[in-house]
């Protein structure tokens, strides 16, 4: 079919074409004139999902923005928000509605909920592009009603989002409550084990005891040292004195031994003298070597005296090296049990600072709970109140008329075409050629004009 063809044919059918056309324009006009007004009311409310949180200054990832926006607009769709614009209305005591429900439900079931769910059904929430706005639609026949809704929606949603937010966080304080009375007493037990501790052990200032202690041991084993030293060398002047009492330097140096020893060999010396001139049996001779046999024994009285002092001192040395080892022990024994108790104190000291710690995390968490339990901010405000509208939102008769217009054209032109294909006529010299499947050679115009006439099948 060309273009010759197709305009014949609407020629041919102008009449199925214009009736057509005209009855559903008409129709739609009617239509649009019969259908009850609604009125469309319209709040914004602006959301605050990249702000800082008032109470804890945390910031909001912007990566969740998307899908934040989606759960405001499913949680403002729901029926528990729907269930608090009908209480915040006060709906279920209106006679309109309760007419309503009954006429509908037979005054079956919960007129609550059936008016939440006819609030559901004529609202729309659609975000702003690029944008944190969300516009509450609500549509009615009464614009003062869809004003009325809208502003519900909007306030209900926000005290929602307040107890959304409080809801958790209460329970999150009521949880850290607990803790916080548990860990009390955690580090009132640890408190108390630690003063019982230093009470039983008398314990007023350990790292000074200790100190002192410490110093104290460190003085005996100096002292400790220089007797050790001291008794060897007593000990070897003891063996020295021993073996060879006369050459012993200890005795030696003997004042009362060295005076002895030159009083002897002066005695000796007047014995040798003597014993020239007089005989053996000479008084004289005789005194001189009494006197010499005296003094060699106050020598020898002298030097076992001297012997034996030595070996007193080594022995005083020895008790004394004695003593210091067992003082030295004992110290050591005293400060290794002040190690001990020192130990044992930093455990409990430790337990008593990790029980702090505790407590003071969980009172500190116990208070930002707190506070944003009571805190009463939302993330969303109010940006513009809707307005009761001053036309209705539907029907639209212009953008009716103008859509029966296009569709009705179509309409039109496909009855038309569908008419040509059941009853099939000769429009032109297309047709005949091809029908026979052969040229057209001539057109003769004869009076009375025919506009067409019907094919007979071949």
């Amino acid at each position: 079919m060309n273009i010759t063809q197709f305009l014949l044919i609407l020629r041919a059918r102008f009449t199925i074409i214009v009736t057509v056309f005209c009855m559903t324009v008409l129709t739609a006009l009617v239509a649009s004139l019969i259908m009850p007004k609604a009125y469309k009311a319209t709040a914004q409310v602006v959301l605050n999902y990249q702000g800082r949180d008032a109470i804890t200054g945390a910031v909001a990832a912007s990566q969740l923005s998307s899908g934040y926006l989606m759960t405001q607009i499913d949680i403002i769709k729901s029926h528990r928000l729907a269930m608090n614009v009908v209480d915040l209305l006060d709906l279920e005591k209106n006679a309109r509605m309760k007419e309503k429900f009954i006429e509908r439900t037979n005054g079956l079931g919960e007129i609550r909920s059936w008016i939440a769910g006819q609030l559901r059904a004529r609202l729309e929430v659609s975000p702003a592009r690029e944008s944190s706005v969300l516009q509450l639609s609500f549509t009615s026949d009464d614009p003062l009603f869809s004003a009325r809704v809208a502003n519900a929606y909007a306030n209900a949603y926000r005290e929602l989002g307040v107890k959304l937010r409080a809801e958790p966080v209460q329970r999150a304080a009521s949880y850290f409550s607990g803790q916080v009375k548990e860990l009390r007493a955690n580090l009132e037990q640890a408190e108390s084990r630690l003063s019982k501790y230093q009470q039983d052990n008398g314990i007023t200032s350990l790292d000074q005891q200790l100190d002192v202690e410490s110093s104290r041991l460190n003085e005996l084993s100096q002292q400790m040292v220089i007797a050790q030293a001291m008794a060897i060398e007593s000990r070897s002047r003891q063996q020295n004195a021993s073996s060879n009492p006369a050459n012993s330097p200890d005795v030696a140096m003997n004042p009362v031994i060295q005076s002895l020893r030159v009083e002897s060999a002066k005695a000796e010396s007047r014995l040798a003298e003597l014993a020239e001139r007089l005989g053996m049996n000479h008084p004289q001779y005789q005194a001189a070597e009494a006197e010499l046999t005296k003094t060699r024994s106050q020598l020898y009285a002298e030097i076992s005296r001297t012997s034996n002092s030595i070996a007193g001192s080594a022995s005083i040395h020895k008790q004394r090296e004695n003593d210091l080892r067992a003082q030295l022990a004992l110290q050591k024994e005293e400060v290794l049990k002040l190690n001990r108790t020192r130990d044992q104190l930093a455990v409990l000291q430790k337990d008593v600072e990790i029980a702090q710690k505790a407590m003071d995390a969980a009172t500190q968490r116990f208070s930002q709970t707190s506070m944003e339990a009571q805190a009463n901010q939302s993330d969303a405000a109010i940006l513009t109140f809707a307005e009761p509208p001053g036309s209705p939102s539907s029907p639209k008769i212009l953008l009716n008329v103008l859509l029966s217009v296009f569709v009705g054209g179509f309409l039109a032109v496909g009855l038309g075409l569908i008419a040509e294909m059941m009853d099939r006529r000769v429009r032109s010299s297309d047709d005949i050629a091809g029908l026979l499947k052969v040229p057209v050679v001539a057109l003769i115009n004869k009076k009375p004009r025919v506009t067409g006439m019907k094919l007979l099948p071949a």
